[in-house]
């Protein structure tokens, strides 16, 4: 049987899904981290409204995130084969860390 007559159903996902968990948890702690220096630089030298608003859409995104990738992990560590990705939640964990990129970068400058 060559490769390109072999079932899918057979493939042997190897470190695969425990490579993708740990990228999960890499970009998990990159946001808190994130999170963490905007709500410290928001109330570095006397807080203003703008920087509170800031550090709170920080947060609230953060957490939005932790969502998405708390899911995923689950998902990967529970099945054997695990489910895709859907684009919905693939589009929302990358808005997620560009907006929580953004907001840091506001915050910062």
């Amino acid at each position: 049987m060559s490769g390109a007559d072999a079932d899918p159903a057979d493939r042997d996902p190897g470190l695969q899904p425990e490579r993708t968990r740990l990228a999960w948890r890499r970009t998990t702690l990159s946001g808190t981290v994130v999170a963490v220096l905007a709500v410290k630089a928001a109330l570095h030298g006397g807080a203003t409204a703008v920087s509170v608003l800031a550090a709170a859409l920080c947060c609230v995104l953060w957490l939005a995130f932790l969502g998405i990738a708390h899911g995923r992990i689950r998902t990967l560590a529970a099945a054997n084969r695990p489910r895709a990705l859907t684009p919905p939640h693939a589009a929302a964990a990358a808005l997620c860390t560009l907006a929580l990129a953004v907001c840091g970068a506001v915050l910062v400058l």
